[in-house]
C-alpha cells in the first residue's frame, strides 16, 4: 500500500465482559523499542489481562493463528508486542508475516486456496474481492457486537459485504488535516479556522502580507497526482455531503457531474490561485514537479503557512523539528462548511478471517476491544485507531492524539479515500493523471470528462 493511502461479535454478555473485564496490568518490563518515526517508545506493561472471558472459546493452549499483512518493519514491532497479552492469556501463538507485496499476494493466495488465518486488508475494495473468492469467513458475533459498540455504523459498513459483516477495523489514518506553524499563528494573531469560509479568509489574510499562504506537491513517481485526488475528495465531502460522496465513489453519480465540478473548482480556488501558491517552490505549475514529501517542509522554512496532507505526513519532518501544538509545526482539522459538520477523509485496515477455528475467533474479538487499542497505543508512535474506547492519553505523540480526537468527535462522519475504492483504471490511473494535467493547465470540464470516460463500462 502506498504510504497508507492506498499510498477501517457468544453474544452480548461475552462482548461486554471482554470490554469491561480485560484490564491492563502493570509490568516490570522496562525495555524500549524503535518506533515508526525512528525514535524509541518505552515497552510498558502489556501483560495481565482478565482471561476468564476467553474460556467461552474453549481450551486454546498450543494453538496458532497466522497473520498476513502489508505492515512491515518497523511498524510491525508494536503490532507484535500488542499481541502479547492475548498470547499470555490464552496460550495461542500468533504467527506474523509482513509482506510489501501483500495486496497482490493475498488475493493470489486466497484464490489458490492457501489463505492465512487472518489478513489485515487496507482497502474496502480489496476486502470485497477477497470475500468474492468464497474463502473468507463472516466475523463472529462477539466481534460484531464490539464493533457496534466501539466503532459505529460508518466503520462497520466498510467491513460489510452483501449485507454480511466480515471485518472489524484495525488501525486508521486521518487525511483531513492542514499543517501550520503554531509560532507563526501566535506571532500574527491568526486563529485556527473552524469553517471553510474561515479558511478562505485566513488564506486571504496571509496573502495580503505578500506571503504565499499555501504550499503543495503532487509528484510521487508512478503515483504522481494522488495528493490532488485527496484534495478533491475532501472538498467533495464538504460541499456535497457524505451521502452524495458515497454515490460518487460507487459511480451512481457520474464523475463529471455538477457536484464534481463544484468540488474541483473549489480546490482550484486554492491550488490554481497564484496569490496562494506555491510558497517557496514556484508558481502553480510547480505543484506538479514538487514531491509531496518536500512540499510541507516549506512551513518550517517560513516560505508558506499551510499544507493540506494526512496524519502520516509527520514522518517527513526532520527529527529536530518539534511536531506539537506548541512546536515548530502542528496540524488542524480541515474544516467543513459549518462547525457542526465534520466529514473526515481517511484510511485504515480491516481484520478479515479465512478460518473460523475458536482461536481465530478469539483473536478477532481481542482486536476489536478497547483493551487491544489501548495496549497498541502504549507501544506505538504514528498509529491511531477509530475505537471509541481508546484513551487518547495513551497515545504517545501529538498528531496521533489529534487524529484520535477527530475520529472520536460525535459529529465526525468518516469516509474512506475515494480513489482507493474506485476501479484501478480510475482511482489509480485516470484520476491521478488527469488531476496532474489539471494542475498544469487543463480545464475542469476536460479533466472530469476524461476521468468519466475511463470508468469501466
Amino acid at each position: 500500500m502506498f504510504v497508507q493511502r492506498g499510498s477501517s461479535r457468544s453474544r452480548v454478555a461475552l462482548a461486554g465482559a471482554l470490554s469491561a473485564g480485560l484490564v491492563l496490568g502493570l509490568s516490570a518490563c522496562a525495555d524500549s523499542k524503535e518506533d515508526e518515526g525512528g525514535g524509541t517508545v518505552p515497552a510498558s506493561s502489556l501483560a495481565a489481562i482478565d482471561c476468564s472471558p476467553y474460556t467461552a472459546f474453549g481450551d486454546l493452549k498450543g494453538k496458532e493463528v497466522s497473520i498476513y499483512t502489508g505492515i512491515v518493519t518497523p511498524e510491525d514491532a508494536p503490532q507484535k508486542q500488542s499481541y502479547k497479552p492475548f498470547e499470555d492469556c490464552t496460550g495461542v501463538t500468533i504467527k506474523y508475516e509482513g509482506d510489501k507485496s501483500f495486496e497482490t499476494q493475498v488475493l493470489i493466495r486466497a484464490e489458490a486456496g492457501n489463505p492465512p488465518d487472518i489478513a489485515y486488508v487496507p482497502q474496502p475494495g480489496l476486502l470485497q474481492r477477497l470475500v468474492a473468492t468464497g474463502k473468507a469467513k463472516e466475523a463472529p458475533a462477539e466481534t460484531a457486537t464490539l464493533v457496534d459498540k466501539n466503532f459505529g455504523a460508518d466503520w462497520k459498513a466498510y467491513g460489510t459485504v452483501d449485507g454480511k459483516f466480515y471485518a472489524a477495523p484495525l488501525g486508521a489514518n486521518v487525511k483531513s488535516l492542514v499543517w501550520y506553524s503554531p509560532k507563526e499563528f501566535k506571532d500574527n494573531g491568526y486563529t485556527v479556522p473552524t469553517t471553510l469560509a474561515d479558511l478562505k479568509a485566513l488564506s486571504d489574510k496571509i496573502a495580503a502580507t505578500g506571503k504565499k499562504p499555501w504550499c503543495a506537491g503532487i509528484s510521487s513517481g508512478e503515483a504522481t497526482g494522488w495528493p490532488l485526488t485527496d484534495w478533491m475528495e475532501d472538498f467533495y465531502l464538504r460541499l456535497n455531503g457524505v451521502e452524495a460522496y458515497d454515490k460518487w465513489v460507487k459511480h451512481e453519480t457520474p464523475f463529471n457531474s455538477a457536484e464534481s465540478t463544484k468540488a474541483l473548482d473549489a480546490v482550484g480556488e486554492y491550488l490554481k490561485n497564484d496569490k496562494y501558491v506555491n510558497g517557496g517552490l514556484g508558481d502553480v505549475k510547480s505543484i506538479a514537479s514538487t514531491t509531496f514529501q518536500d512540499a510541507g517542509l516549506q512551513i518550517v522554512e517560513g516560505n508558506c503557512s499551510l499544507h493540506r496532507q494526512a496524519s502520516f505526513y509527520a514522518a517527513n519532518f526532520d527529527k529536530s523539528t518539534k511536531v506539537a501544538e506548541d512546536g515548530d509545526v502542528y496540524a488542524f482539522y480541515l474544516p467543513g462548511e459549518t462547525a457542526d459538520k465534520k466529514p473526515v477523509l481517511g484510511g485504515g485496515e480491516f481484520v478479515l478471517a479465512f478460518a473460523d477455528r475458536p482461536e481465530v475467533k478469539a483473536f478477532q474479538t481481542y482486536l476489536a476491544t478497547d483493551v487491544w487499542a489501548n495496549a497498541k497505543a502504549k507501544v506505538s508512535s504514528g498509529w491511531v485507531s477509530a475505537n471509541k474506547g481508546l484513551d487518547i492519553a495513551n497515545l504517545v505523540n501529538p498528531i496521533d492524539q489529534l487524529s484520535a480526537k477527530i475520529l472520536q468527535d460525535p459529529n465526525a462522519q468518516f469516509r474512506f479515500d475515494g480513489s482507493d475504492m474506485m476501479p484501478a483504471a480510475v482511482g489509480s490511473n485516470a484520476f491521478w493523471k488527469q488531476s496532474t494535467n489539471w494542475i498544469t493547465g487543463q480545464d475542469t470540464k476536460k479533466t472530469l470528462d476524461a476521468i468519466e470516460a475511463a470508468w469501466p463500462k
